[in-house]
């Protein structure tokens, strides 16, 4: 799926997942995604607990993976909790 940005939410395999890739990447056939759990073990600041489509669910941030654009379907964005989204990958890679 074309149009995808950072920050939106899309369905994959019936689970949604955020997009974590930046928008100025040349287009891929895959994106960085990380989903998005109801029942995820949260670690502070690692797994923050996000608000969509009137839930509350866990970013798995430790399963980040790529998947096929074509087989993602749009649901939305949490571009205005994207701090802790990003806040959650750095302290992945870094531990900070």
């Amino acid at each position: 799926m074309e149009g995808l940005i950072r920050y939106d939410v899309a369905v994959f395999k019936g689970t949604a997942m955020v997009v974590v890739e930046c928008d100025l990447l040349p287009p891929d056939p895959a994106v960085v995604v990380i989903p998005l759990l109801p029942d995820y073990p949260a670690v502070t600041q690692l797994n923050p607990m996000v608000r969509f489509d009137g839930q509350h669910l866990v970013l798995a941030t430790r399963l980040i993976a790529s998947v096929p654009r074509a087989a993602l379907r749009k649901a939305g964005s949490i571009a205005d909790q994207g701090d802790e989204v990003l806040r959650a990958i750095d302290i992945l890679l870094t531990g900070v």
